[in-house]
């Protein structure tokens, strides 16, 4: 059976070098903006009739290994791209203090709140202060001082500069300043690795804990640590009271189970958002943000996880 890795309708940083590989190739996307659309479909196509290729228009494993001379994308990779668009974030988009994390800024929402942000940029600034420097100019002793004061004056900071009565747009030049922040190579490197560190390979013994083996079991536990942190002791509970209750033979029977305590545990304000991400998730395809996500168009499936 051919694997489909990524189609139409698919967002995000995979995308995006896709399109820059086709473009390099001379097959042209029609711009590098991360959406695969028709125009990267069509870019595809033309590129497998190249290769004498099945056209398809999209990229199973073959085409992929032909494009760039090298492994697909890992499942870490794969459920990154998904998150982060769930998230409503790329490397570079900074929001106010909308929820009361200050700036909520990156590829997965790291906040002031929770220390990430903070972290990412003290750490660019020790290895390289210029770099910081660069992306926010005559703002960036404000900003290290900020940032080495309690919490409460760096979120009474991010309050002061959020605009609007939902506070959810950066005032200017801090918008701009944290978009070129997030655009430099360094930085974009060391949200990765953060991301990694912090929430990938907690979800790895999450997902082992609860006997979650497959990419989209994978995938359900990084977006669980993600936007909740992990599975709350409560939820850890209803879990085992379901499968006691009702006995699964399958994984997707056993994900829906987990989505459904996960968000039961969330706050009301956030248990439908939590809900919705986590089923679509558990059974491959759903609806998040009023926009449809079929799975394996995102390279996430019922295959078995292999690390």
């Amino acid at each position: 059976m051919v694997r489909v890795l990524f189609a139409k309708g698919v967002k995000g940083e995979i995308v995006r070098k896709i399109q820059r590989r086709l473009t390099e190739s001379g097959f042209d996307t029609h711009g590098i903006d991360g959406d695969y659309g028709n125009h990267t479909r069509d870019a595809v196509t033309a590129f497998q009739e190249d290769r004498e290729l099945d056209r398809t228009g999209e990229i199973d494993v073959t085409t992929y290994e032909r494009l760039f001379e090298a492994p697909v994308p890992t499942v870490k990779e794969r459920s990154l791209q998904l998150t982060s668009i769930f998230e409503g974030h790329d490397f570079t988009l900074a929001q106010g203090n909308f929820d009361g994390a200050g700036i909520t800024w990156g590829i997965i929402g790291f906040t002031l709140k929770h220390g990430e942000l903070k972290k990412i940029i003290l750490e660019i600034n020790n290895r390289n202060s210029a770099l910081v420097r660069q992306a926010f100019e005559d703002k960036t002793d404000q900003l290290i001082s900020t940032l080495n004061s309690s919490l409460s004056k760096q979120l009474a900071f991010a309050d002061s500069i959020s605009l609007g009565a939902k506070k959810v747009r950066l005032a200017e030049p801090w918008r701009s300043a944290f978009r070129r922040f997030g655009e430099i190579d360094e930085v974009q490197a060391l949200q990765i690795e953060l991301a990694d560190r912090d929430f990938f390979q907690p979800a790895l013994s999450t997902a082992k804990e609860l006997d979650l083996k497959t990419e989209l079991g994978i995938g359900l536990a990084f977006d669980i640590h993600v936007q909740n942190g992990g599975v709350k002791e409560s939820a850890r509970k209803q879990i085992k009271n379901e499968l006691v209750a009702h006995p699964v033979t399958s994984e997707r029977d056993l994900r829906v189970i987990v989505a459904n305590a996960v968000a039961d545990k969330a706050g009301p304000e956030f248990r439908a958002d939590v809900r919705s991400r986590k089923l679509t998730l558990a059974v491959g395809s759903g609806k998040v943000h009023g926009g449809t996500f079929v799975l394996r168009n995102w390279g996430l499936d019922e295959f078995a996880f292999e690390q």
